[in-house]
């Protein structure tokens, strides 16, 4: 299965602007949906779906609408999921040769924080933030992403 990164659109069949209800047909298709949210303190709700040990995430911050999607890293291995940008497995290629190729495309890599770099003006954020022992490039990172974000063009 490929589940495919249109920025700023979302993850097909998951979409930036669709409705909690729609949100919760649309994330059904790969699971289960478990919600949380909203809290006392935030009108955020987020339905989650774990498929083949990756995480799907869609954020609803005002509690209507999605405003942000994320996709983390399955733990192990599965070789008939990718995730796919540009037609480029972004959980498999290394994160540097990643933001290499979208800095390609045109595309203004802000990699200021190179744990979690972000592409603002399509809305794209990374991170290589993890606890689990991975490979690592030379500088101690973690060699892959391990999770994207991808929202509407005024998110970051």
């Amino acid at each position: 299965m490929d589940f495919v990164i249109d920025p700023p659109n979302g993850v097909s069949p998951l979409q930036i602007g669709m409705t909690y209800d729609q949100a919760l047909e649309a994330i059904s298709a790969w699971g289960s949906p478990s919600v949380s949210g909203p809290y006392a303190h935030t009108s955020t709700v987020k339905l989650k779906v774990d498929h083949q040990s990756m995480d799907i995430v869609a954020h609803l911050e005002d509690g209507k609408t999605v405003t942000a999607i994320e996709l983390w890293r399955f733990e192990n291995d599965v070789p008939d999921v990718r995730v796919l940008l540009d037609n480029v497995d972004i959980f498999r290629t290394p994160a540097k040769e990643v933001l290499r190729q979208q800095s390609e495309r045109g595309r203004t890599v802000d990699d200021s924080d190179p744990e979690s770099p972000e592409i603002p003006n399509v809305t794209l954020a990374f991170t290589r933030e993890t606890g689990q022992e991975v490979p690592r490039e030379s500088d101690g990172l973690p060699l892959y992403f391990t999770s994207v974000l991808v929202a509407g063009t005024d998110y970051l």
